[in-house]
């Protein structure tokens, strides 16, 4: 049963079609990878359905909701959480405060809004630094805030954009792992992800886009083996190696 429907999406700045006629389904409790090379409307679709933009033309329905025209606290309060790509804390308060303040939309008393955000920190492992303020933290340490805070939120559905991107090698694994994890407590996930080796292990399926046009859906296996995909974005090398 799909949780998250969009159905002929369109988003337009100008003259430029940055989304255009995006139709896929996220099923309840699946991963799925958003994919596709740079400016191909991945981050904007996030906006969309979101609420940050409203779409042109199409729908956007989740668990039974139209989201078109909603503002972003209020899809949130549905039950969709998300990061970002560019990382925002609030650099001058701790790692418990930052998260308290995701928990405050929904638990207004500090005491009990304190033990909840302590309890995502212990989940992103860093519960340790809770003192710490976010302006001290390694780029790795960062991801995990952002994990934390949108986790704070209790959605149903959480939306990343590009969790490992930026962050060592040796960051990813545990990363990965954390957004496995994430499945396993019944969150439904939409991941825009540039490492496919990523991708690969966790996503039941990929949806591709390209210039704002969904070009490839379906199981990963498959997905990666499609010439179009191929000749947009993974190149031959990596499909002789896939």
């Amino acid at each position: 049963m799909a949780l998250l429907t969009l159905t002929g999406v369109t988003k337009r700045f100008g003259g430029v079609v940055a989304n255009s006629a995006i139709s896929f389904q996220v099923p309840r409790g699946q991963i799925v990878g958003l994919i596709g090379p740079n400016g191909a409307g991945k981050s904007t679709l996030f906006d969309v359905v979101t609420g940050y933009y409203r779409p042109d033309a199409g729908r956007v329905a989740f668990a039974g909701h139209d989201l078109v025209g909603l503002r972003p606290d209020q899809v949130n309060r549905l039950g969709i959480g998300r990061t970002f790509q560019k990382l925002r804390p609030f650099r001058e308060m701790t790692l418990l405060e930052n998260v308290m303040v995701a928990v405050m939309g929904h638990t207004p008393h500090a005491a009990a809004a304190r033990a909840e955000a302590l309890t995502y920190l212990e989940f992103v492992g860093l519960a340790a630094k809770a003192p710490v303020h976010a302006r001290d933290l390694s780029t790795g340490q960062r991801k995990r805030l952002e994990l934390a805070r949108a986790m704070a939120t209790r959605p149903r559905l959480l939306m990343l954009d590009e969790v490992t991107g930026g962050v060592d090698q040796p960051t990813i694994p545990g990363l990965v792992a954390l957004i496995g994890n994430l499945r396993e407590r019944g969150l439904t996930l939409v991941v825009i992800e540039h490492n496919m080796r990523v991708i690969m292990a966790l996503a039941d399926r990929i949806v591709a886009l390209h210039l704002g046009e969904v070009i490839a859906d379906g199981p990963p296996a498959e997905v990666v083996r499609d010439r179009r995909l191929i000749e947009a974005y993974l190149g031959g090398a990596y499909a002789q190696g896939a």
